[in-house]
């Protein structure tokens, strides 16, 4: 049990459901009460395989929570250290016996959280990076990449490299550090994808694009591999131009109301393509927005219209490997020699239960020798923007990530999910690693492209 907090009673719901005020009076109670405490998660869980501490745990995290919701425990600092920790992976949910729905706690009380500083501080319960930087520029593709633009040809000209061996780069603020420290190689940009692209073959679907806002900044040649694999399976894809961030970036760190509105622009946007599916290639986006049924429900429950929109939406979505699986893919030809593992991105082997189907595509490429890899479900740290806010927790996991991936002996690592790769590729980089990190539709593409 964590520490200082008295043992929970029955008369504690009766207290909660008479405290409208409090952090955590939002949320349905008997989500607490799922959790019997029997500590299987956390074997599970990066943060307490780190710390060992019982409040990194998940069932320490929700004893917090539902101490705060009764009245038993203020939300100190201290406390909200112990919830900000949390990288929100859900591989508690994955090893729970009870069917613990994690995220259904800890994202509607991180939003609570918020919502209380901002009430009690009006403006002062957002920082200068979480207001310019992770609002006001992460989600915003155009404004990303005017932004890298400088950052790009620091790297052509080489000068990036400069200021880190003689030692500018310690001059910035930490998360901005750490930003430049995450940016991968930028390749150069190719064309917008068009508006549609006609399937190859016969037709057998139509489904719908989703390019996110950091993967289309700088991911965007994932997102033109994905289309050509789409394409080779005999789907039309279409991209709406309306389309915007996923949101998980709020979401995730308890802005609710903006979180919610992208939501409403993505579902109208995707509502007015007429798909079969909306296709998602990053693990986060595509868990949020699966989540958008959910989030509409903790966030918008007057609003019938939403919630009936948003759920609408949200069984439309498929990760781009569950699709083609369930399509039934076009067995590629063109051989890819090469020896490499993949790496389960948290937001799909847990949150959205997809773990065979990219083995099962890449296992269908000739050539390709895949490897298994140790702890491969367990975090590496990327977490969306944790591993800017929380870096220390998120060096840890990296490291720990590095060390099982130079113990396959591969050439290449597989991923699904944008903030993996950036976080992979940097703790490469600085081992002076010569493995790729690549996507699993990157790998699907080149033989694709081979056959032809």
């Amino acid at each position: 049990m964590p520490d200082n907090i008295a043992p929970l009673s029955p008369e504690s719901s009766v207290a909660a459901s008479h405290s409208p005020h409090r952090v955590g009076s939002g949320i349905e109670y008997e989500r607490f009460l799922d959790c019997v405490h029997c500590g299987l998660c956390t074997a599970s869980c990066p943060t307490y395989l780190e710390t060992g501490n019982e409040n990194d745990s998940p069932r320490g995290r929700i004893y917090l929570m539902r101490a705060v919701t009764d009245g038993r425990l203020e939300l100190t600092d201290k406390v909200k250290g112990h919830l900000d920790l949390c990288l929100d992976c859900r591989s508690c949910e994955t090893a729970c016996p009870s069917g613990v729905q994690y995220g259904r706690l800890i994202e509607p009380f991180r939003v609570e959280m918020q919502q209380q500083a901002a009430a009690a501080s009006p403006g002062a319960s957002q920082d200068w990076f979480q207001r310019w930087i992770l609002y006001g520029l992460f989600p915003y593709p155009k404004r990303l990449r005017w932004a890298l633009a400088p950052a790009k040809l620091m790297q052509i000209t080489k000068l990036d490299r400069l200021a880190e061996r003689i030692g500018l780069t310690k001059l910035l603020p930490e998360r901005l550090r750490r930003m430049q420290r995450l940016l991968p190689p930028l390749k150069a940009r190719q064309p917008q994808l068009p508006e549609i692209l006609p399937a190859f073959g016969p037709k057998r679907a139509r489904v719908a694009l989703f390019t996110g806002c950091v993967a289309d900044a700088m991911f965007q040649h994932v997102n033109w591999a994905t289309a050509r694999v789409l394409q080779a399976n005999g789907c039309e894809v279409v991209v709406p131009r309306t389309q915007v961030c996923c949101g998980a970036i709020h979401y995730h760190s308890g802005a609710g109301d903006p979180a919610l509105e992208l939501a409403r622009q993505n579902a109208t946007a995707f509502r007015a393509a007429d798909v079969d599916a909306v296709i998602v290639n990053v693990a986060g986006c595509g868990s949020m927005l699966k989540d958008y049924g959910h989030m509409a429900s903790e966030l918008a429950a007057q609003d019938t219209s939403t919630t009936l929109l948003l759920e609408a939406f949200a069984g439309k979505v498929k990760d781009v490997s569950e699709f083609l699986v369930e399509l039934g893919p076009v067995p590629p030809q063109g051989e890819i020699r090469m020896k490499a593992t993949y790496h389960d991105a948290c937001h799909l082997c847990h949150a959205q239960k997809i773990r065979d189907q990219p083995r099962a595509l890449l296992g269908l490429v000739p050539g390709l020798q895949l490897v298994p890899l140790s702890e491969s479900e367990i975090c590496c740290g990327a977490a969306g923007s944790y591993n800017l806010t929380e870096g220390e927790m998120a060096d840890r996991l990296a490291d720990r990530k590095l060390k099982n991936i130079l113990a396959t002996g591969a050439e290449a690592v597989i991923m699904g999910n944008a903030g993996c790769s950036l976080q992979i590729q940097a703790a490469l980089r600085d081992a002076k690693s010569p493995i790729r990190v690549v996507h699993p539709m990157e790998i699907l593409d080149w033989s694709y492209s081979k056959s032809n």
